[in-house]
């Protein structure tokens, strides 16, 4: 029992050390979050380890968000809102704007890990300890972050890989978000997406562990369109961000597969097709083009692979412990 009880011990002493290595900031771009924020904010201040800084940026809010985080503002002087003017055009590029202006105001401070937190979240009080740990323990680690639920909904990560890190929390190792140069002010979205290849791009591993996920209590997009028309969205979108076509033509067959049926991996396609007919324009560099559909080809042959291996009754077991890695 007391060999037990020293073995916890030091395995305790040893998560403190490699967290305390670690310091972290996060910053909050949010519009109209009233329903949502003070979810976010009770995740927050609940967390094992707390933030240096955590700073809130309203982007021209007009509801009762503001006087919610002033609240707690009030009760915890590591809580900063900045507030930004309501600007007439809505889109993805505004987003990275009100980022930017929290990230002006951790400029004169000392940290190592930089997140960016969406105010439509929830999660466990070990949440950034977790991933603050994993940074900890893998240096060429530039980027984590865990899945998230909306509500039954979870990726399975068979097309949607363990390297790429969902945009809602991101993680960032202070050093690999200067490499990236931040995030891309892209008027059609996906910024989240370009900084996470970039860093790979650049040398930096990055990672989804399976182990945690948190609640997204918005569905993606829907602020403002239709779920056909986050669909078709979504599509073009993987036009215009160098997806490969042959890639995404297996992405939106395996996307029927869920609701709804059929038509959301149609529409993802038409969303696609239109942007190619139309010849939308490119919104990355030529080099990101380049290197996001040699991953794509890669991880679709290794998934091909499995899936004839997986029907081998000699080799199933075999492919299906490659599916974990």
């Amino acid at each position: 029992m007391a060999r037990q009880l020293s073995d916890l011990a030091s395995a305790e002493h040893g998560k403190q050390e490699r967290t305390a290595a670690l310091t972290y900031v996060l910053i909050t771009p949010a519009r109209n979050e009233a329903a949502f924020i003070e979810k976010t904010i009770k995740s927050v201040i609940a967390q094992t380890i707390l933030p240096l800084r955590w700073v809130i940026v309203s982007d021209g809010s007009t509801d009762e968000m503001d006087d919610i985080v002033k609240k707690y503002a009030a009760a915890h002087s590591w809580i900063d809102l900045v507030r930004m003017p309501e600007r007439r055009e809505r889109h993805f590029a505004g987003k990275v704007e009100a980022f930017n202006a929290g990230y002006a105001r951790i400029a004169d401070l000392n940290y190592d890990v930089i997140g960016n937190l969406d105010g439509d979240t929830s999660f466990d009080e070990e949440y950034f300890e977790f991933l603050l740990i994993k940074l900890a323990e893998n240096p060429r680690l530039g980027v984590a972050g865990t899945p998230f639920r909306e509500g039954s909904f979870q990726y399975d990560f068979r097309f949607t890989s363990i390297e790429h890190v969902s945009g809602q929390i991101q993680l960032f190792r202070r050093k690999c978000f200067e490499d990236v140069g931040g995030y891309v002010p892209i008027k059609t979205g996906g910024v989240d997406l370009v900084a996470v290849i970039t860093a790979r791009m650049k040398g930096w591993q990055t990672r989804t562990f399976l182990e945690k996920s948190y609640f997204h209590h918005r569905k993606m997009g829907s602020a403002k369109h239709s779920t056909l028309g986050i669909d078709f969205d979504g599509g073009r979108t993987d036009y215009t961000h160098g997806c490969d076509p042959v890639w995404e033509l297996f992405r939106c067959i395996y996307q029927m597969k869920r609701p709804p049926i059929v038509l959301g991996g149609l529409c993802c396609l038409a969303g696609f097709l239109w942007a190619m007919v139309t010849r939308a324009e490119k919104v990355v560099t030529a080099d990101l083009i380049q290197f996001r559909k040699a991953e794509q080809m890669r991880r679709l042959r290794d998934f091909i692979k499995t899936v004839m291996l997986s029907g081998h009754p000699r080799l199933s077991k075999s492919a299906s412990s490659g599916n974990r890695q």
